[in-house]
């Protein structure tokens, strides 16, 4: 049994009760951590509220040494990292090893990126100014509230926590439950660190802790990773504060020709599968036309039953979901298909949490999958009569954070991905994060303001201007 504490104000909380923390690979308890009152929240936040003064008073070269020995660390516990993000969240060791390599590339790159911001000065020598000079640069917001999910619990956390603390916050992080070995473990490489009360970790169940995390009276700012319902609550309680939300997806792969069709279909099974769907970002329905439907649906019925089910200890491609709650929840979208007219074409096998990859032809707008995020290994053709049909659906669906375009027009794909209303749509590739220096962005119930290591940078500062006079 791992156990890992809350860090607050550079020393480990102790606590009466501890959350158990259950591997999705073995459905047993891994490890636990310390479940915190509102009195040991309360107490990070006015620790981070008192520490940014000095935090955001030293140089900009200063705060990136702290944070690179920080990342030295990262670099140094790799193996416990990699461990704790495979047994946490079920993805292999291959994976969980990548994913924290992205993450020391996203520091590194946040540090580059956070010296390019420099003042603009405006002086007498634009027209309509007279005798005065202004100076505007970006000063940090103060404190605030980093909130990430259980699917990259290393990579989506860094993520909002170095840019934040690069420019000069000071940073509460409350982990996704699973996750919360890492994120405290996180904490703990801190220690002796990074100076005590700038970044601190809290601990324990969101439907216990999350409103009071949220609506202390000391946060800044808000950046949050994880459901829509969880995120437009976010919104509702927190109507003064400075908010960025990354919700859910409903990413569409339309498919305009059948100019390579095995390349499309090994797109969308990496794009849609990978670590069992579990992405905002994975293709969650496949719509085109009748004739490229009959031509598509029998190589991807190949491909998905060619992929490795099974444990990700084993290198498995398709692995658990992170809890059995969330299969069951895939297994009502594929009954509700079934019952609905829907064509199961391969798949539609539930053990525990371990969902087989499924393939559903026939999905119409009368079944909950047609616009539901299963956040599983499920994947929809929906068919149309037209590309403008696919392009109605894409926009009208409650989600729009990315489509995919296949075809071998590049030019006409480049004229259809403007008509479609999502944060980004990639041509002749799956949908994806990255490279993580591309604005991420989320339209509708996908998200609220623009991630990505620049925006970041800008989401977590404010313009502040100094006007100089002359008599």
């Amino acid at each position: 049994m791992k156990k890992y504490l809350a860090v607050i104000n550079g020393r480990k909380i102790t606590t009466e009760k501890c959350v158990a923390i259950v591997s999705p690979i073995t459905l047993k308890p891994y490890g636990e951590v310390s479940s915190l009152t509102k009195k040991d929240i309360d107490t990070a936040f006015t620790t981070a509220r008192s520490q940014f003064a000095m935090w955001s008073t030293l140089t900009l070269d200063a705060r990136i040494a702290y944070l690179d020995k920080w990342k030295e660390q990262m670099v140094a516990n790799a193996a416990e990292i990699v461990e704790l993000i495979t047994y946490e969240v079920g993805k292999t060791k291959k994976d969980a090893q990548a994913e924290l390599d992205r993450t020391i590339e996203y520091i590194d790159e946040t540090f580059t990126e956070a010296r390019k911001i420099t003042a603009n000065i405006i002086g007498p020598d634009v027209t309509g100014i007279k005798n005065k000079t202004g100076h505007f640069f970006r000063v940090p917001k103060g404190v605030g509230v980093s909130i990430s999910p259980f699917n990259y619990p290393i990579n989506l956390a860094m993520s909002k926590i170095i840019p934040a603390l690069v420019t000069g916050n000071t940073i509460v992080f409350k982990p996704a439950t699973n996750g919360s070995l890492l994120g405290a473990f996180l904490g703990e490489l801190t220690m002796g660190i990074l100076p005590d009360g700038v970044f601190n970790v809290v601990t324990g169940r969101g439907s216990e802790i999350g409103d009071e995390i949220i609506t202390n009276r000391e946060i800044d700012f808000v950046s949050f990773t994880g459901s829509t319902r969880i995120g437009k609550r976010i919104l509702d309680i927190c109507p003064s504060k400075d908010v960025v939300l990354e919700l859910g997806g409903k990413d569409p792969a339309i498919i305009v020709d059948a100019t390579n069709l095995d390349y499309v279909a090994d797109q969308i099974v990496l794009g849609g599968l990978s670590y069992s769907g579990q992405r905002c970002t994975a293709i969650k329905s496949i719509i085109t036309t009748d004739a490229i439907a009959d031509q598509l649906a029998p190589i991807l019925v190949q491909k998905i039953e060619a992929l490795q089910v099974g444990s990700p200890l084993d290198g498995a491609f398709i692995g658990p979901l992170i809890s059995e709650g969330a299969a069951q929840f895939v297994q009502t979208l594929i009954d509700d298909a079934i019952n609905k007219g829907g064509k199961v074409l391969t798949g539609n096998k539930v053990i525990d949490n371990l969902v087989y990859p499924t393939l559903i032809d026939n999905v119409t707008n009368t079944m909950q999958l047609f616009d539901e995020e299963p956040f599983g290994p499920l994947l929809p053709i929906i068919r149309v009569k037209n590309i403008d049909e696919a392009v109605m659906i894409a926009n009208h669906s409650q989600y729009g954070l990315q489509a995919s375009l296949f075809g071998e027009n590049e030019t006409e794909l480049f004229e259809l991905a403007q008509k479609i209303n999502t944060g980004s749509v990639n041509i002749n590739a799956k949908s994806q994060r990255g490279p993580d220096i591309f604005p991420f962005i989320g339209v509708r119930n996908s998200g609220f303001g623009v991630q990505g290591i620049v925006d970041a940078l800008y989401s977590t500062t404010r313009i502040k201007g100094i006007v100089v006079n002359k008599r």
